[in-house]
């Protein structure tokens, strides 16, 4: 008897009689007498243009209601106890996931500034350990922070955006213990080891550096978690009289500060979903007056890097691709930008890091990242190049500008994250570290393969696929479809090894590049957002049925899984399709649009109207309602869905999900499992521990392999 169903558990078994994967008939059952909480209704009308929803949830969004914890813990309980008859193989999962990672590692290190900095783990620890050596890297080791030390107490522990002074006598450091995404900033002698009495609260956890070694620029955050504000401190001065440089003042904004690789400039960045502006000043003159280059016009993005007298600026200004440019530091206006690489139909340029004597572009063609190397003195390009037909290479750690040396990093489903310095000059290539798997895996056992679907408005759609070699294409194979498809984020193939365990076990691994990603260029995105939004959906079923039709996926194993703004695309298709997945993961789902998109005191509203659109404006509002996932539950048939949160998201509120679980199990007529799992303690980004991650992992993974029988 499986997980999903009770009423279907012939069904399931017959379907799977004669399958290959091992099948665990006498495990213990779900229990039958325990019923899921009911939340109770307290209908609430919301009407805006002439139009009135009922929200019999709405009372959900209260915190600190004591009804609303005990109803997200009643949940908690019921999804323990469904679960429970998987407990021993959630534990099973866990061990085998963790025992693949090698506890005692490291990062490779890296040069900056005469000292190696690197991040290692103790065997057993959760957390890094960050350290650094002067010199040569067989110098006497200085811990910089000791994280597993901080973090003793904490249910959550979050260290971020360690920066070193220029004279490499200060650091500072952000942390966070709630996981709400609020640091407050500390600082270190690292010459003493003493924590200094500087103390700067609600920033984004990262800093920069003035050449003076004294003033350093940070962030600070409003109501709705919106980096707002610039500010300049000097330390050892009372935070009541820090400095503020600048405020985004347009709620559709955001700002941050950061610092060119040459050192030189400190520059702050305002950057909407479609616009951008950036000032710079001096490093050595951080009282002076920040200058901008070129002031915001809607649907015109640019950023900045810098070389000699030089600002090299990527922008889409007059190529949807964008292009490269390049103006002197003083003439940066628009008209004195001189073209050096032209806009490509085909090719989206995303990012450039620039040396002394080479400029590295990353850009994206056919639904790969390339990377592209020019000589500046010689005038002659070169394209990295590799065998697999689906991976992920991207430019790596180079802070450093005069070197010939570039470090990149290349991953794909089958080969582990690896880190390749490259000779520029040579064209030379050295593997300086593989991640490694522990036990009994090897690549070779493994195929990956780019397949394309066609939509139904005829687009071809690329899916990498994942599976062990003795699988055969014969229509009986379980299989797991991931997506993501918004803010133009690529879902690029990169290796996990708690993918593993899924794919030992007979499922294939597949990932669906649909519109709303940027995998295909500009236009991928473009075509999957505002009133264009429904493609990601139809995409995501269209590559659903292409995998079943072409016999890659059983019809009756086909199972799915998105996260975040993935979570709305888990939502919104099995209310489209919801007889194509058998079972479904929902992860910190952003699902109640409309109500979430109406509410700018909540974070990231009004920043993603240029995402989402507007529905304040009738037909945002109309449309963005004929797809949102909790506006459109109906009384139907849904598949088994497990829906994860966090009481803490900053991204997501928890009571997205949580009114979305209540309303389905009032309207869903199957017998299908539906439960709800909220972490009492963290936010959106999960645990921070570097294996307790892995139990939510193990239980999801769980939750997919019993439901379909498999439950060794």
């Amino acid at each position: 008897m499986t997980l999903w169903s009770i009423t279907r558990s012939i069904a399931i078994f017959l379907l799977m009689a004669g399958s290959l994967m091992i099948l665990g008939c006498s495990s213990p059952k779900p229990p039958e007498n325990v019923t899921p909480p009911v939340a109770e209704k307290h209908p609430e009308e919301l009407t805006i243009h002439d139009h009135t929803r009922i929200d019999n949830y709405y009372w959900l969004n209260q915190r600190e209601n004591p009804e609303v914890i005990k109803y997200l813990e009643d949940e908690n309980s019921y999804t323990t106890a469904m679960m429970k008859h998987t407990e021993k193989f959630q534990s099973k999962l866990y061990k085998e996931m963790i025992g693949r990672i090698k506890e005692d590692d490291a990062s490779l290190p890296y040069m900056f500034n005469k000292y190696w900095y690197q991040t290692r783990f103790e065997k057993g620890s959760e957390y890094p350990i960050h350290i650094r050596k002067k010199g040569t890297f067989k110098a006497d080791e200085e811990i910089l922070l000791d994280v597993p030390k901080l973090a003793l107490g904490h249910a959550y522990y979050q260290a971020r955006g360690l920066s070193v002074s220029p004279d490499n006598k200060l650091m500072a450091f952000g942390v966070d213990t709630v996981s709400r995404r609020k640091y407050t900033l500390h600082f270190k002698n690292l010459e003493t080891g003493e924590l200094l009495s500087d103390n700067l609260p609600n920033t984004t956890g990262s800093t920069v550096w003035a050449a003076d070694n004294q003033h350093i620029f940070y962030v600070t955050k409003d109501s709705t978690l919106r980096p707002h504000m610039i500010w300049r401190h000097k330390l050892g001065t009372d935070i009541k009289h820090d400095v503020l440089i600048h405020h985004e003042s347009d709620n559709t904004f955001g700002t941050g500060v950061f610092k060119s690789k040459s050192g030189e400039y400190i520059f702050i960045g305002s950057q909407s979903t479609l616009s951008s502006e950036v000032r710079f000043v001096k490093a050595d003159k951080p009282t002076d007056k920040f200058t901008i280059i070129q002031k915001r016009a809607k649907n015109w993005e640019y950023s900045v890097s810098h070389r000699n007298n030089d600002f090299y600026i990527l922008t889409n200004w007059k190529a949807r691709n964008f292009r490269l440019m390049k103006t002197p530091v003083k003439r940066s206006g628009r008209r004195h930008w001189k073209e050096l690489i032209k806009h490509r139909d085909d090719e989206l340029l995303t990012g450039i890091s620039l040396f002394k004597d080479h400029m590295v572009i990353q850009s994206r063609k056919g639904g790969l990242n390339r990377i592209n190397i020019t000589d500046l003195k010689k005038h002659k390009s070169h394209m990295l190049s590799f065998d697999e037909n689906a991976y992920t290479i991207r430019i790596g750690m180079n802070p450093e500008m005069d070197t010939k040396t570039l470090r990149f990093n290349y991953t794909s489903m089958t080969t582990p994250g690896s880190i390749y310095d490259y000779n520029m000059s040579t064209k030379k290539r050295e593997l300086k570290k593989q991640d490694e798997v522990l036990g009994e895996f090897n690549k070779e056992d493994y195929k990956t393969e780019r397949i394309w679907a066609e939509a139904r408005d005829g687009v071809k759609v690329p899916i990498t696929l994942l599976y062990h070699k003795d699988i055969q294409r014969d229509g009986t194979n379980p299989l797991h479809l991931y997506a993501y498809g918004s803010y133009g984020a690529s879902m690029d193939p990169s290796f996990r090894s708690s993918r593993l365990s899924l794919v030992d076990r007979g499922f294939i691994y597949a990932i669906a590049h649909i519109r709303g990603g940027q995998e295909m260029g500009r236009h991928w995105y473009e075509d999957g957002k505002l009133f264009k939004k429904m493609n990601t959906f139809t995409d995501f079923i269209d590559c659903g049925k292409y995998l079943i039709d072409q016999r890659w996926a059983d019809a009756d194993k086909l199972c799915a899984e998105g996260g975040s703004a993935g979570g709305l695309l888990m939502g919104a298709v099995i209310n489209m399709a919801p007889q194509l997945f058998k079972g479904v993961i929902a992860a910190v789902p952003f699902v109640d649009v409309v109500t979430t998109m109406l509410d700018d005191t909540i974070p990231l509203t009004t920043s993603e109207y240029d995402e989402w659109g507007n529905p304040n404006k009738k037909d945002y509002y109309n449309y963005m309602l004929s797809y949102s996932p909790y506006d459109n539950v109906e009384t139907k048939e849904y598949p088994a869905l497990l829906v994860t949160t966090g009481l803490h998201d900053s991204q997501v509120q928890y009571w997205e999900p949580a009114k979305w679980v209540a309303k389905l199990r009032d309207m869903k007529t199957d017998s299908n499992l539906l439960i709800l799992r909220t972490n009492m303690d963290f936010g959106h980004g999960g645990a921070s521990g570097r294996f307790e991650r892995y139990k939510e992992r193990a239980m999801e993974y769980a939750f997919i392999l019993d439901g379909i029988g498999i439950n060794k």
